[in-house]
C-alpha cells in the first residue's frame, strides 16, 4: 500500500513537471528560480527589525547578498509594505517588483500567504517559475552550501514538495518544563523523561528559520504544508542558527556572528 502511494505521488509530480515545462516551451521562455524575502515594516518587539543595523549593515542585506552570491536564483525579490525597506533592499541588489498589499502585512498573515502572493504577482507579469525559495530577512548566518543542498535534494526527491532548514535542539527538550506566571510553579512536559540520560532520548529538531524551498506549483497548489512528510529537512549546525525575536536574541546573534567572523579570519591566517 505504501509503495502504491509513493508511486502515485511520483506520477503526480512528474505530470506537474511535464506540464510546467511544456507551458514554458509553448510560451517561449525558460523557467527561473526565485528567492522571495518577506520583510514587512510593522515589527513590534524589535523596532524596524528587518533593516536594523547588524554588525555593520542592515540585517536584511545579509539575506539579499547570500541569495545573490549563491548563484542559485535568476531573481531575488523582497516582498514588503514599507518604503524604507524597499529602498534599502534595492541598494543591496534585490528587486521590488510590487509593494505588498496591506491585507498581507498584518500581525496574523503567515509566510506562506506572502510567498503565494509573490509567486502569483510574478507570474502575472510573465515569469515562469520553477522553484521558489522563501528566505527570512533576519538570517545573517545563511550559507550557500545549505541553500544548494536544499535545492539539489528537492530536485532528486520525486515524492517531496519542499526542503527547509532545521536544527537539532542542543538540550533534551523532553526534560523541559513550563513556569506558571502566577504561582511560579513548574510543569514538566514529559515527567517520565526527567530521569532519563540524554543519550537515551531521541534527538529532536526545530525549524531553523532561514530558508524554505519548494516548487512554485507546490507553494500555490499543494496543501500538504511545509511541516509534513513531503518535506526534506536540511540540518544546520547549531553555531549557524539563532532565532531573533527580541533584544536578547539580537545581542546573542551579534556575539555569534562576531565570533564566527573572528574564527574565519584566524583560519585564513593559519
Amino acid at each position: 500500500m505504501q509503495v502504491g502511494k509513493v508511486f502515485a505521488c511520483f506520477i503526480t509530480k512528474l505530470q506537474r513537471t511535464i506540464t510546467i515545462y511544456l507551458l514554458g516551451y509553448i510560451k517561449g521562455y525558460s523557467m527561473i528560480n526565485v528567492a522571495i524575502i518577506p520583510a514587512r515594516g510593522g515589527s513590534k518587539r524589535i523596532h524596524k527589525k528587518n533593516i536594523r543595523e547588524f554588525c555593520g549593515k542592515p540585517i536584511i542585506a545579509y539575506s539579499i547578498e547570500a541569495a545573490i552570491n549563491s548563484g542559485l536564483f535568476d531573481r531575488v525579490i523582497v516582498s514588503t509594505d514599507d518604503q524604507d525597506i524597499a529602498d534599502i533592499s534595492k541598494k543591496y541588489g534585490a528587486e521590488i517588483p510590487f509593494m505588498r498589499p496591506d491585507e498581507l502585512a498584518d500581525d496574523h498573515t503567515g509566510t506562506t500567504a506572502v510567498v503565494i502572493h509573490a509567486i502569483k504577482a510574478l507570474e502575472a507579469e510573465g515569469a515562469n517559475i520553477n522553484f521558489a525559495c522563501c528566505i527570512y530577512a533576519t538570517a545573517p548566518f545563511l550559507k550557500k552550501e545549505f541553500l544548494q543542498s536544499g535545492l539539489d535534494q528537492l530536485k532528486r526527491a520525486e515524492n517531496k514538495h519542499y526542503a527547509f532548514s532545521v536544527c537539532k535542539f542542543n538540550y533534551p527538550i523532553q526534560r523541559s518544563f513550563t513556569i506558571e506566571t502566577s504561582e511560579r510553579n513548574i510543569t514538566l512536559l514529559e515527567s517520565q523523561s526527567i530521569g532519563s540520560r540524554s543519550q537515551d532520548l531521541p534527538e529532536v529538531y526545530h525549524d531553523a528559520g532561514q530558508f524554505y524551498w519548494g516548487s512554485a506549483d507546490a507553494f500555490v497548489n499543494v496543501k500538504s504544508g511545509m511541516f509534513s512528510r513531503f518535506s526534506i529537512p536540511i540540518v544546520l549546525p547549531n553555531y549557524l542558527v539563532q532565532d531573533i525575536d527580541d533584544e536578547s536574541d539580537w545581542r546573542r546573534a551579534e556575539y555569534m556572528y562576531q565570533a564566527l567572523i573572528a574564527d574565519v579570519k584566524n583560519r585564513i591566517k593559519i
